[in-house]
């Protein structure tokens, strides 16, 4: 299914879905984004009977009435609620957090703007908009990494993209030139997957590592995901084993950073304080906790997490300011 042609499927079950009456396919064509390519009434007419048998081959629950007060009408057309909105449902572990994944994704301002934005169009039509009903999904959590919305854009896009990337330690920081097949979460990171053309390889980029602005190239359309692509499988294959500590190497202020100094071994003595290593599981999540340690506490090596480290130190010291 074309790109185009879901968002305008998304359109029209969420103008039907958000008001009590019954809204005939002329108003329909005025409202909702997409109906207006149509050239001639014909075309949009037969637009409109593909969308409704396809929302009805999805299970939605599309009905067809007039207003009771309203005379020699035409048929009209809604959604109700009772009927779409899923009941009690018992899910398995594993589906639920499938399930509360999706669900974190709207959080993202990007993608409750333009929802909330249809809803506006629909309310300056003149649709009465049933806004007592609850959402079915109630959203928490946000995709925070500033590389998310463009890389998410170029996805749908079907555009090629070009960022600079932090590699894993020892390596350092390059422009990388990717085809983006799709962007995912794999063990609470997002990851993009796609074709990277230097390497000529398919390649997964985490996107905390993205530095800087994402940048376009060339036109949309520009690639073809291969088919039967399974993106989690690429990640699950090419990211490193959950299991694998990276050792690091640290200073520490003398009596100091007890909940530190329990995980970790002291090799030598210096500056007044110890040198401890201490494998880490997650380097890059490990800045955070050591930088909850302040002075107390310098990283050594790698230097990809010492930096790390001074970037946080350095926004919270601005912050006060």
């Amino acid at each position: 299914m074309a790109i185009a042609r879901a968002e305008r499927l998304v359109n029209l079950v969420l103008c039907l879905l958000s008001t009590r009456q019954y809204l005939t396919a002329e108003r329909i064509r005025a409202i909702v984004p997409g109906y207006h390519e149509a050239p001639t009434d014909e075309a949009f007419f037969r637009m409109f009977e593909r969308d409704k048998s396809e929302l009805r081959d999805l299970g939605v629950p599309l009905e067809t009435g007039r207003q009771s007060n309203a005379e020699g009408a035409e048929d009209g057309y809604r959604i109700a609620r009772r009927d779409y909105e899923l009941g009690d449902i018992d899910l398995e572990p594993d589906e639920a957090a499938a399930v509360a994944l999706a669900a974190r994704l709207w959080d993202s301002p990007q993608l409750t703007g333009a929802v909330h934005g249809a809803l506006i169009k629909l309310r300056a039509a003149g649709v009465d908009v049933d806004q007592d009903t609850p959402a079915a999904v109630e959203p928490k959590v946000r995709a925070n990494e500033p590389a998310f919305p463009p890389l998410l854009q170029a996805v749908q896009a079907g555009q090629v993209v070009a960022f600079d990337y932090r590699k894993p330690p020892p390596g350092g920081q390059k422009e990388r030139t990717v085809e983006p097949w799709g962007v995912v979460a794999w063990r609470g990171k997002w990851y993009l997957v796609g074709w990277d053309r230097e390497r000529n390889d398919t390649r997964c980029f985490r996107l905390s590592r993205v530095v800087g602005a994402v940048r376009t190239v060339g036109r949309p359309n520009a690639f073809t995901v291969p088919e039967g692509t399974d993106l989690m499988s690429l990640i699950a294959r090419t990211e490193v084993d959950p299991h694998h500590t990276a050792p690091a190497k640290i200073w520490v202020a003398k009596n100091r950073a007890q909940g530190l100094r329990r995980h970790a071994k002291v090799v030598e003595e210096r500056d007044g304080g110890d040198v401890v290593e201490i494998d880490l599981k997650f380097p890059d999540s490990a800045a955070k906790w050591l930088a909850g340690f302040g002075p107390d506490v310098v990283v050594l090596e790698p230097e990809v997490l010492a930096k790390s480290v001074r970037d946080r130190l350095q926004g919270a010291l601005e912050g006060a300011r």
